[in-house]
């Protein structure tokens, strides 16, 4: 019998965890998706303190209309300007157990697009 979807998201999520860790220089970048919204955030964990977050319920972003990808993507670029105005140009990207394609991935290029490094 195979595992269940949660427990090997679960693993996965344990795994990345381990290799990846935020520094004041180089935040990690932790995405949490859910079946309608994204989030994003800028961890420190030497402090274990949140530098930045964004989200697709943010009104600046809220206010785009698209699919859920392109909405993904304007997140991806809301928090990157947030990193910039930080100080922050590289981090360490955390995608929380999902497989990075669809609104991860779209996440992603979007703060790339936006001027993080990782």
């Amino acid at each position: 019998m195979g595992l269940s979807k949660t427990e090997r998201k679960l693993r996965i999520r344990r795994r990345i965890r381990k290799v990846s860790f935020g520094t004041e220089a180089r935040p990690r970048l932790s995405v949490f998706r859910s079946n309608k919204e994204i989030y994003a955030q800028l961890i420190d964990d030497d402090k274990g303190v949140t530098l930045a977050a964004a989200s697709s319920r943010d009104k600046d972003v809220e206010a785009t209309k698209g699919t859920k990808s392109e909405i993904a993507s304007n997140v991806g670029k809301a928090i990157a300007e947030k990193a910039l105005k930080l100080g922050v140009e590289a981090v360490a990207f955390d995608r929380g157990g999902n497989l990075y394609h669809g609104r991860i991935k779209s996440l992603a290029e979007g703060a790339r697009e936006a001027g993080l490094k990782f």
